[in-house]
């Protein structure tokens, strides 16, 4: 994407399963809006038809149903359309796009998670959508085993059956867990990790002030 025509922010929200990533993109989304800021909430892998297309191939079936170099190239397939018909036109109209989940889950998922090479992923990354990344992604962090719990006794909001990455073994959790940390480690400037141990509420405000700070913004 041209840097003259990124006028919006782009913020993303990561962390394993059940850190309650979902729940705090659209409280970040209301609260934004409070502020008249125009916000498109979005997902990965999802987020325009095509991607949603082939989202059902990443979240539903045996666990095994694919090895880590296909789901990257998926998911890079469905993140460039993502990026084409959702993400970059909206920035382009200096709106506030907001995504749960993105390239760092790629990374962590399949990388950390699947001990795939991680020069082959930022290859892909940079040959599918130029490198591009977000203006700031919080990471939401949780023992692996508490999150893991969590997504597995909630009530089932997601569509029936996108529970393939849940079913994954406990050692892939922690590998994934670490792998976000290690992403955030090396990227302070744009990543912040959040504690998402509390009420929604308390993570909520932790959010916002990462916000606020970020872009100096007023939630007051």
């Amino acid at each position: 994407m041209p840097a003259q025509n990124r006028q919006g922010k782009f913020i993303t929200f990561e962390g394993g399963e059940g850190t309650g990533k979902s729940t705090q993109v659209k409280i970040l989304a209301a609260t934004l809006e409070k502020l008249d800021k125009e916000v498109v909430l979005t997902r990965e892998p999802g987020g325009s038809e095509g991607a949603e297309q082939i989202r059902q191939l990443l979240v539903e079936g045996d666990t095994a149903r694919w090895d880590g170099e296909t789901e990257v190239l998926l998911h890079f397939a469905a993140r460039r359309d993502h990026l084409v018909k959702t993400v970059w036109p909206a920035l382009a109209q200096s709106k506030w796009v907001i995504s749960d989940r993105f390239a760092d889950s790629t990374i962590a998922y399949q990388g950390y998670g699947h001990s795939l090479d991680l020069e082959f992923i930022k290859s892909i990354h940079q040959t599918s959508i130029d490198g591009f990344k977000p203006d700031l992604t919080l990471i939401l962090d949780l023992p692996a085993d508490t999150g893991l719990s969590r997504a597995q006794d909630r009530e089932l909001t997601l569509e029936e059956g996108e529970d393939r990455y849940e079913r994954m073994g406990g050692d892939f959790h922690q590998r994934l867990k670490q792998g976000f940390l290690e992403i955030a480690r090396k990227e302070p400037d744009r990543c912040v990790v959040v504690n998402a141990k509390g009420s929604i509420e308390e993570v909520a405000q932790r959010v916002m002030g990462v916000v606020a700070q970020k872009f100096d913004l007023n939630f007051s």
